[in-house]
């Protein structure tokens, strides 16, 4: 039996390989979390629904199956959380809001079925803010508990960031995934849109609503990613298309070294100097491998046009709750009521504006492998009310664009900042494979 502590320093493509060969179990790495979990959630608080004894049982089941000889899935024993907007059948699901408050699905997502298919232990449901939008959980940054964690993935990305959890999904609908990744210090990863079907996941923005995932490294997102991937009759934003291998291919070596575009997005100027400093160092120190280019002018217009979508497509799908209001936040009050708000004609001319910036990014994809951004506007903000800024996320998700943030960065008070980057669509494994190799250089593991 390995000691606890270590298990939870390795990365999921490591405990994948210790596990599959036997030299541990699935009931030792899941008493490690457990024995984690116990003693931070106190502190953290990233976790809306836990069971150890549901997690053992999974534990147990997944080590007599090997044990067998049976064949194991590409997950075989890894826990993974995840957030409280995706269905589970028979376990809470009550999408952060007290009007779902004892919500226990009949069914799972289908995100939960391939999970379960590929062997890996759901650990349990994680904290999100009330119906994905901005009002505030109970989670807290992991690092420093009087900063936020970000969200709407508050508690995924306060789960794999303590060591409770190798893996965790959640959802972007303007930057849930790689903020609360960057103020939590770890690796997030949004895929191309429709990459990872929707189905039995609370439905806030069908044009923008995007499955993620949070983990280490990017190969281990990409091996968590894969499992996720694929076409849902359900999900009309899916198609059929081959999976590609994204683990394969992130973890490989590129043929040349990668070239960056560095961009400087709407809001630059406002964000944190330490941020603007740190982005000066990582220029310089690239040198030929990175250049600085504008954005498009019509992007300054993106965030408008991206909250107008959100905005009234969340006034559609969430009127049930809307019955009841005053039960809800004032932040999610505030944006049904803007939503209502919005007219036909604007929201129908504003669907067609991510082909349209969309249209603009082509050339700049063209002339590098990569595009480099913040992933936040600074560290995680003092206090628990606000989640932060998505300023440089919203941009991304409107456009469907593929992006992954991964730590980079420290901030005077000790809090991790990231560095995001963006490919063009469905050119994700080489997305990955470029910030695997760009984690590998700032960690001096790549020449």
């Amino acid at each position: 039996m390995g000691d606890p502590v270590d298990l939870l320093t390795l990365d999921a493509c490591t405990l994948r390989d210790r596990l599959a060969n036997g030299a541990i179990g699935a009931l030792e790495l899941v008493e490690a979390s457990i024995a984690r979990i116990e003693a931070r959630e106190p502190e953290v608080q990233a976790w809306a629904w836990f069971d150890a004894d549901f997690a053992r049982q999974q534990a147990r089941a997944l080590d007599s199956h090997r044990q067998a000889g049976r064949a194991i899935g590409p997950l075989h024993g890894l826990p993974v959380a995840l957030k409280d907007i995706i269905d589970t059948a028979q376990i809470p699901t009550e999408n952060g809001c007290a009007l779902d408050r004892g919500r226990v699905p009949i069914r799972d997502a289908a995100v939960v079925d391939r999970l379960k298919a590929a062997g890996a232990i759901i650990m349990g449901k994680t904290v999100t803010t009330e119906l994905a939008f901005m009002q505030a959980g109970a989670t807290r940054n992991p690092h420093n508990a009087g900063h936020s964690p970000g969200g709407s993935s508050s508690g995924s990305a306060a789960a794999v960031a303590d060591g409770m959890v190798p893996l965790a999904v959640g959802t972007q609908t303007g930057g849930s995934v790689i903020r609360p990744a960057s103020y939590c210090g770890v690796t997030g990863y949004k895929p191309s849109f429709g990459a990872i079907p929707r189905t039995g996941v609370l439905m806030q923005s069908p044009t923008l609503d995007t499955l993620g995932v949070f983990a280490r490294t990017p190969a281990d997102a990409a091996l968590l990613a894969q499992v996720l991937y694929g076409h849902d009759a359900d999900d009309a934003a899916t198609a059929p298309r081959p999976t590609p291998k994204l683990l394969e291919i992130a973890t490989s070596k590129p043929p040349i070294k990668p070239v960056f575009a560095f961009v400087k997005p709407p809001g630059w100027d406002d964000a944190d100097p330490q941020l603007h400093a740190a982005f000066d160092e990582l220029y310089e120190a690239l040198g030929d491998q990175v250049f600085e280019v504008p954005l498009p002018a019509a992007f300054a217009e993106a965030a408008e046009i991206r909250e107008r979508i959100n905005l009234a497509e969340m006034a559609r799908y969430y009127y049930r709750y809307s019955k009841q209001i005053e039960t809800l936040g004032p932040r999610t009050r505030e944006a049904l009521e803007k939503g209502n708000a919005v007219l036909a004609r604007d929201y129908l001319a504003a669907l067609d504006w991510p082909k349209v910036l969309y249209a603009g990014l082509t050339e700049l994809f063209d002339r590098c492998d990569a595009v480099l951004c913040p992933a936040a506007t600074g560290p995680a903000p003092e206090g628990l009310d606000f989640t932060g800024d998505s300023i440089f996320n919203g941009l991304w998700t409107l456009t469907g664009v593929p992006t992954v943030t991964i730590p980079a960065f420290t901030a005077e008070n000790g809090l991790p900042m990231g560095v995001q980057m963006v490919a063009a669509r469905e050119n994700d494994a080489r997305l990955l494979r470029n910030a695997h190799w760009l984690r590998s250089w700032l960690i001096g593991a790549e020449t």
